[in-house]
């Protein structure tokens, strides 16, 4: 909807992923839009370079998630909400609503 703004529907779809689920890395997201990894990676890259999104080492893997210290950040989190108000339900619980679901009883938390 909004690729003309962001000038690409890879990093349209990228911000979204990170703004509803609070953060995400590279494959995770190539993975969930069926992507190569390299477009999703550029366009990370360019989100942290511009000061959208910061990135953290968990082990090898760069976990980006909003920049609390950017600029726009309500105003761009404003932007992602009216998008997702207006995208079908359909897309929304496939893309975009992390799916929850409850934990066996008894199962251990870590392994």
């Amino acid at each position: 909807m909004l690729e003309a703004l962001f000038g690409s529907r890879i990093k349209e779809k990228v911000l979204l992923y990170i703004y509803t689920n609070k953060e995400g890395y590279a494959r995770e997201i190539a993975k969930k839009f069926e992507y190569a990894l390299d477009p999703v990676q550029k366009q990370l890259g360019k989100l942290e370079i511009n000061g959208v999104l910061v990135s953290k080492k968990k082990g090898r893997t760069n976990v980006f998630s909003m920049n609390p210290r950017f600029p726009f950040k309500k105003e761009l989190e404003a932007l992602l909400e009216k998008l997702l108000y207006f995208m079908g339900d359909e897309e929304k619980r496939k893309y975009y609503i992390p799916r929850l679901r409850p934990r066996r009883s008894g199962k251990p938390l870590w392994r």
